[in-house]
């Protein structure tokens, strides 16, 4: 009989063992720390904490409060607060001041405050009635037209609740363009004066104007000259104007054109910051 099988066939199990236990420990399965380890040629994960944002890049979203739907907060660059509220804190001053006595109460209803802004801020007596209105959760769209058959709608005004209680008051925050829009300056941007503005327009024999207005200010802070003449499908458009005695942290930028049926039979704006 071998005496050396029995001994040769011991150490192999035990060098078999050892193996099977190395290589259990340097598996896929998660670590004691919850990690594991990247497939092969793929880099380890960073362990570094990601940059911290820039004070420029956090200027817009710092305040507003985020709206119940997930949507960039009013006062964010993506949505400027443009009339009749300057501020979150004036929007709530007036919640306060409604409760008490009921004081403006249009400022819950978007189709009024639609038509004020457009006759009231903007100056454009002719546009008093409402064409369109679609109410979304904290959102509205108001399609405004001037009076008259063969009028159609002059814009669609985009307003949100200024704040999360259900008596927030109503914002316009922009247009949502189809035929006539104004895309320079971009919305949200910083601008000085003089002021180049354009856009697109279809149309024909069309006459733009340009405004700055300012809520603060009754009277507009600056108007081009009358008027830039465009048409044609979809062609671009460009008028410099220039203003002064700006204040407030937001402006609105307003192109208008008409004089076929009525003085302004569209327009389209924007929101710019001064600071």
């Amino acid at each position: 009989m071998n005496l050396w099988l029995p001994f040769r066939l011991f150490a192999a199990a035990t060098v078999a063992g050892l193996m099977l236990t190395a290589c259990a420990g340097s598996g896929g399965s998660p670590s004691a720390s919850g990690s594991t380890p990247g497939a092969p040629g793929t880099p380890a994960p960073s362990r570094t904490a990601p940059p911290t944002a820039s004070p420029a890049a956090t200027k817009a979203t710092a305040t507003p409060t985020p709206t119940p739907e997930g949507a960039p907060p009013l006062g964010s660059w993506s949505l400027q607060p443009v009339w009749p509220f300057a501020t979150l804190a004036q929007a709530q001053a007036w919640e306060r001041a409604y409760r008490a006595g009921g004081h403006q109460p249009w400022h819950l209803d978007p189709d009024r405050t639609a038509l004020s802004f457009t006759r009231d801020y903007l100056g454009f007596k002719e546009i008093d009635r409402v064409s369109s209105r679609t109410v979304s959760g904290r959102h509205a769209r108001v399609g405004v037209a001037p009076t008259g058959p063969e009028s159609g709608t002059a814009a669609v005004i985009h307003l949100v609740r200024f704040g999360t209680g259900p008596d927030a008051p109503w914002e316009v925050v922009g247009t949502d363009d189809t035929t006539f829009s104004l895309t320079k300056p971009a919305y949200g941007s910083l601008v000085r004066s003089p002021l180049v503005t354009g856009g697109r327009i279809s149309g024909v024999d069309e006459s733009i104007r340009v405004q700055v207005h300012q809520p603060s200010s009754k009277a507009p802070l600056g108007t081009s000259p009358c008027c830039t003449p465009a048409g044609g499908n979809d062609q671009p458009w460009n008028v410099t104007v220039s203003f002064s005695g700006a204040s407030d942290p937001v402006l609105t930028i307003v192109a208008s054109t008409g004089g076929h049926v009525a003085e302004v039979e569209r327009f389209t704006i924007t929101a710019v910051r001064t600071n």
